[in-house]
């Protein structure tokens, strides 16, 4: 081969090579980022001088407006000091790149140990890294650290 047809198949390369879609380079092992919908269950780390914790989980559906999502919360609350809360929220989740800030309203108490208790909505600000983890934080009467996975299938 000739010394002028190899740049000139090199650029072709290059040619070709970018005709490609990223997707089709990538394979399909990659997972989107970007996909929060459906079902996550979440835990923060112990709050309150380690005497409370929150478990719960958080259904994102979709919504007419782009980068928001429509949601629901059940949120449970285990606190020595006071027993368990279970506390079904509507919320409503919007999406700022890898953000997502979640703000809840308190739909229903389920179960209250102490009923002089002052419940305060659940939100959340998280960053969303990866397809199946968002890490973040509780901002509600208190904040603390928190990790949204994916929920499994078939759990009740």
């Amino acid at each position: 081969m000739s010394n002028y047809l190899k740049p000139a198949l090199g650029l072709l390369f290059l040619a070709l090579a970018a005709s490609f879609p990223a997707s089709a380079v990538k394979g399909k092992t990659d997972t989107d980022k970007s996909d929060v919908l459906g079902n996550w269950s979440f835990q923060t780390r112990p709050y309150r001088d380690g005497q409370c914790v929150m478990t719960g989980t958080m259904n994102l559906s979709p919504h007419p407006d782009e980068g928001r999502y429509s949601c629901e919360i059940t949120a449970v609350e285990m606190c020595t000091m006071w027993g368990r809360s279970v506390v079904r929220q509507s919320c409503d989740a919007r999406r700022f790149g890898n953000q997502v800030s979640v703000r809840s309203t308190i739909e229903e108490m389920i179960e209250s140990k102490a009923p002089d208790l002052l419940y305060v909505p659940d939100n959340f600000t998280l960053t969303i890294q990866s397809h199946e983890r968002m890490f973040g934080a509780l901002v509600s009467a208190v904040t603390a650290p928190v990790e949204f996975r994916r929920a499994n299938d078939g759990i009740s």
